[in-house]
């Protein structure tokens, strides 16, 4: 890490409530007793027949023929894959996972692994105010009837965002239901909000090599939520309306989900603090496609392993799926679930603040952010403590609940003796609220006073102008680092202290509070999907995310500035900070021009990328096949909404086919801003439609003399008549070779 990144600099005020916290997941040695046996996963692909039991059944004897017999096979399986997709979990030795994946049929084998899963205000920010007859919210009916599934830790049904005032019936369509468990009942816990409730640990289990014990893994053996995660994520994409809510007063308003309307299915596939079998994940995506769900959101972290193969069947179903990107960043290449099918989520801010005052005895004042609920603390004693030759420097998890010498203080410490992300998301908050320049100077100041003081005064809860609106500290960023070709992340969206439900707590017995990170952002997409699907519902997953990326706001939506990404060095956001932008639910309701896909281009992508025929007959069907062969560069022809080269070598000329999904009778113009260096062509630049002519393409030729093959450069093409604006961004690096020689 870089020197500021070494020893992040803390304010912190022990008894008075301002606090900067770390919360460390739960380190679980999830090692198998035995050592010679590991859960792997075994992927088939597309179901050949539409008997489940049958399919089962060709599980168990693919397993046997390596095991030695039918009871092998079922002391083994641990999971069988039937509904969305084929293909099963169990227990094996490396040697039979080899010997399996050597077997007719088989797409991959894949070791088991695990993963951690990663308001108020934000909908007004976002245009959809209950107040507003013009907007998405009240078009889309608040998503009435669409059925939003959650991949998460669980769900705390009691909440007052999971009341189910004002609907109708449980869709016919669903076939789900709520699975009784500890502390669960569905009779008393499921209503016409909350539909499904189901968890999924047989994976968990298998690797932890141990019973489930609920004391050990402070969590209960059902769908209710001991973390807190799911709750949150749940409530902001589709929980209901619920009045005068806030965190000690600081964000007081009605909170709600995006879809209020919309009816909620939590899958519970992360235990022990959000600790997430893969095995678990994929059961997960073969019930929910199964049940009928619309959208899925997502916020666990997946470069390329079961969430990529378990999203291709569900989209591939016509289920829009929404991931978080990953809280990896500023650092470049780190975005995560980076599948071209899926929706993957930025975390950006909103134009909402927490000022707080700090006064220093000598009459400076700082304000910096941060939730501070207490009185004026008047002048108390600012305390550090410095390095001596009989005890080490104090650092801030060394100081406990016993250290009677910090009461009545405010302390500075550092922190040194963290984990890389917990560190990066400390830094982000400092930053947020302390610079490193105020830091200093209060430190300046305790070293030049006998007696330093200083005064704290309640944090206040700023929005409009106050706030602007960047993309957050710790939000991945691109490239894609699996798919150069394919930008990621898609799309922003705000995931700094969002106001969600949450497990009940001491600090917020009613069950509401401030969270961040690209896991609050995930599920604000996917409420904006469920409305989208409300009111367009012959809408493809693509065409719903190809109208969430060509609205985007790439300006602060009030003030029209640019919007920032935040990092070492502040910068403007860039498509590898936020894909299209910051999502715009009302310009998405009425887009006029869609990029859409089908699972035909998706399977066009995979051949691209190296799939061959078998292959892909497997994964998607025995009729699937490559149209248009794999002949290098193709990949630039699958109709994303967007353009992303990263070996442009002179010039290439690509393809893009749009929809027209506005008025029948429409004639766009384009508007092109080419990324530095480059020249950038479009035929024809004008597109005509009328009611027998929906459907048209266009070429792109894009054209570059630059010699430094270390830049991206960034660009954007834009179709408009005179209600639209139908953005893409371009996103270049070139490939001549270096004529300078350095």
């Amino acid at each position: 890490m870089r020197g500021k990144n070494k020893c992040s600099l803390f304010l912190v005020s022990l008894l008075v409530l301002l606090s900067i916290f770390f919360a460390n997941l739960s380190n679980i040695v999830l090692a198998n007793e035995d050592a010679k046996s590991k859960v792997y996963i075994v992927y088939l692909g597309e179901r050949k027949h539409n008997d489940v039991e049958l399919i089962t059944s060709t599980h168990h004897d693919m397993l046997a023929s390596i095991l030695g017999s039918k009871q092998a096979s079922v002391d083994a399986m641990i999971y069988s894959y039937r509904h969305g997709f084929s293909g099963f979990a169990a227990k094996l030795t490396e040697s039979q996972a080899q010997s399996i994946a050597e077997l007719p049929g088989v797409v991959h084998v894949l070791l088991h692994s695990f993963y951690k899963v990663q308001t108020t205000r934000s909908w007004d920010y976002l245009g959809l105010s209950p107040y507003s007859q013009a907007n998405l919210l009240q078009d889309a009916k608040m998503g009435d009837d669409v059925i939003i599934g959650v991949f998460d830790t669980g769900i705390w049904p009691e909440s007052e965002s999971f009341n189910d005032k004002g609907l109708g019936p449980i869709p016919s369509r669903w076939k789900g239901f709520c699975q009784s468990g500890q502390k669960f009942d569905p009779a008393t816990h499921c209503n016409k909000k909350l539909i499904g409730a189901r968890y999924f640990i047989d994976g968990f289990l298998a690797a932890y090599g141990k019973p489930f014990n609920a004391t050990e893994l402070d969590d209960f053996l059902s769908a209710r939520d001991a973390f807190g995660h799911g709750t949150h994520c749940a409530s902001t994409a589709g929980g209901s309306f619920v009045n005068n809510v806030s965190l000690g007063g600081l964000a007081l308003g009605t909170v709600r989900g995006g879809a209020p309307k919309a009816r909620v299915a939590m899958y519970k596939v992360g235990w022990a603090g959000g600790v997430v079998s893969s095995a678990d994940i994929l059961k997960a995506f073969d019930e929910a496609i199964y049940d009928g769900v619309n959208v899925l959101s997502i916020s666990l972290v997946d470069k390329r392993d079961v969430i990529y193969y378990g999203s291709f069947h569900a989209v591939a179903s016509g289920i829009t799926v929404v991931c978080s990107g990953g809280n990896s960043g500023p650092d470049a290449g780190t975005v995560e679930d980076v599948a071209p099918w899926v929706i993957s989520v930025a975390a950006s801010t909103i134009d909402r603040s927490f000022p707080t005052t700090i006064m220093l005895g000598n009459n400076q004042k700082f304000t910096g952010q941060s939730m501070y609920v207490g009185k004026d603390t008047g002048f108390v004693e600012l305390f550090y403590k410095d390095r001596d030759d009989l005890e080490g420097q104090r650092y801030c998890e060394d100081i406990t609940s016993n250290d009677t010498w910090v009461a009545g203080k405010v302390v500075l410490c550092f922190t040194l003796d963290a984990e890389e992300e917990i560190i990066k998301q400390a830094q982000a908050d400092v930053l947020k609220a302390v610079t490193y320049e105020t830091g200093t100077q209060i430190l300046n100041y305790i070293r030049s006073t006998s007696d330093p003081k200083v005064r704290l005064k309640p944090t206040k809860t700023y929005t409009g102008k106050y706030a602007s609106t960047y993309v957050a500290y710790f939000s991945s960023r691109g490239p894609n680092s699996l798919s150069p070709a394919v930008l990621k992340p898609d799309i922003a969206a705000p995931g700094v202290d969002i106001l969600a439900a949450y497990i009940p707590t001491r600090r917020s017995e009613r069950g509401y509070v401030f969270d961040s990170g690209t896991s609050m952002a995930a599920p604000h997409v996917a409420g904006i999907a469920a409305l989208l699907k409300s009111m367009h519902p012959n809408w493809s997953p693509a065409a719903i995310k190809s109208a969430l990326i060509t609205t985007a706001w790439t300006t602060d939506p009030y003030s029209g500035e640019p919007i920032f990404a935040m990092g070492d060095t502040p910068k403007i956001a860039d498509p590898f900070d936020y894909g299209g932008g910051v999502t715009n639910p009302t310009g998405a309701r009425n887009p006029g021009l869609v990029y859409d896909m089908g699972t035909q281009d998706y399977i066009n992508y995979l051949c691209a990328i190296g799939y061959n025929e078998t292959s892909i007959k497997q994964l998607a069907g025995k009729n699937s096949q490559c149209h248009g062969g794999v002949a290098s560069g193709s990949i630039l022809d699958i109709n994303f909404p967007s353009i992303t080269i990263p070996n442009l070598k002179g010039s290439v000329t690509l393809k893009r086919t749009v929809t027209n999904v506005g008025n029948p009778n429409s004639k766009y113009e384009v508007i092109i801003d080419p990324p530095q260096g480059t020249v950038v062509e479009v035929k024809p630049m004008y597109l005509l439609f009328n009611p027998k002519v929906r459907t048209m393409s266009y070429t792109v030729t894009i054209s570059t003399s630059h010699k430094i093959t270390t830049e991206y450069y960034f660009g954007s093409l834009t179709w408009v008549d005179g209600m639209h604006q139908v953005r893409i961004p371009i996103t270049v690096k070139t490939e001549f070779p270096n004529v300078f020689g350095d």
